[in-house]
């Protein structure tokens, strides 16, 4: 039943679409989002599919964007991604790419080496996504490496 109805974060979010008002594609604003559905490309029982990300995210008028989420890792580990990237809008459509980079924090102990170049508990990321808007609420696809995907939703304000 759509993973016992969505996580409250994304109630919130829709509380937040019915108030906000709606901005152009071009315009600067902020986002805020979280994910609805995680899945794993391996089949690994151990691995967490509920990722209870929350983000924010600003929106620049060049189609620069920078942000910080928080998560909870395939191991269940509460971890963090802080990020600067750009958006790529389709032309007359409500479509749209980004790709970001940063920095991710979180993997510890034992799952430390699951993300490459964790040597201080800090790694790199560079995380691609696409996505489409009705109106100020947006849905993303987002590839995380070769691990999973994952589907954010999320509203402009």
């Amino acid at each position: 039943m759509l993973r016992k109805l969505l996580p409250l974060p994304s109630a919130a979010l829709v509380a937040l679409a019915v108030q906000a008002p709606t901005a152009q594609a071009s315009d600067e604003h902020w986002y805020v989002q979280a994910s609805v559905h995680t899945s794993h490309f391996a089949n690994n029982d151990n691995y967490n599919n509920r990722q209870d990300l929350f983000g924010l995210e600003r929106n620049r008028a060049d189609k620069l964007i920078y942000g910080a989420a928080t998560f909870r890792n395939s191991f269940s580990q509460r971890s963090h991604y802080a990020y600067v990237g750009k958006r790529f809008d389709a032309s007359g459509l409500p479509l749209y790419a980004k790709l970001s980079g940063g920095l991710v924090h979180g993997y510890r102990g034992e799952y430390r080496d699951k993300i490459p170049l964790n040597r201080f508990g800090v790694a790199p990321a560079v995380i691609p996504a696409v996505g489409a808007n009705l109106g100020p609420v947006g849905v993303e696809w987002v590839l995380l490496g070769f691990a999973a995907t994952m589907v954010n939703v999320g509203v402009k304000f």
